[in-house]
């Protein structure tokens, strides 16, 4: 009898440690489980879309945020800035964003407003100068300033070497940078909430 008790308790003992090694190694591979569903950093850098609530962005003013590393500008234009753009058509380089920089211009944005028609005051740009990668300055009054035209309108100035652009992201002729700013594909998916990096084609 006492042969048998020690046979079932060894056997017991040997029952035990198999199920706590399965359970260690269940444990374990639920964790590889659920690792897998978080995104990589190789995929953060390569920029999923972004979602962007534009509620609190007030007529006038600028919003910056991130998307593939990069900052991406929403700017809410007041009816006067907007006027400005048809002064600018003739002193722009590109006046239609016919010339891509790093990305193809969408084709809702290949206007004068550079934006979609149904939220023409929003502009949605890569704030990144097309000439060596600067990240340009807002100068949004109107008049006379230092290194900047008697007759500006509103903008932008590249504080590298002096490329301006105007309100909707387009650059002035005879200056160093090449092209407009980029414009992303973006969609609206309510009236004041943006999604950066994708649209009715697919992601970027």
């Amino acid at each position: 009898m006492s042969e048998e008790k020690q046979v079932d308790s060894g056997r017991r003992n040997l029952l035990v440690a198999t199920c706590a090694a399965g359970g260690v190694v269940g444990v374990s591979t639920a964790g590889v489980l659920v690792s897998t569903f978080q995104p990589s950093e190789r995929a953060k850098a390569a920029g999923a879309p972004v979602e962007v609530d534009i509620s609190d962005v007030k007529p006038g003013e600028l919003k910056v945020v991130e998307w593939r590393g990069k900052p991406v500008w929403i700017l809410r234009r007041t009816p006067e800035m907007l006027a400005s753009l048809k002064k600018n058509d003739a002193l722009v380089a590109d006046p239609n964003s016919d010339k891509p920089y790093q990305m193809d211009t969408p084709g809702y944005a290949k206007n004068e407003t550079r934006s979609r028609a149904e939220h023409k005051e929003v502009l949605v740009a890569v704030g990144i100068c097309s000439h060596l990668g600067c990240s340009p300055s807002s100068r949004f009054a109107e008049g006379p300033q230092p290194n900047l035209p008697d007759d500006w309108h509103g903008g932008f100035l590249c504080p590298c070497h002096g490329s301006t652009f105007d309100l909707a992201g387009r650059v002035f002729k005879n200056k160093p940078a090449p092209a407009n700013l980029d414009v992303p594909p973006y969609m609206y998916l309510a009236d004041n909430k943006i999604v950066i990096g994708k649209d009715e084609k697919g992601e970027a």
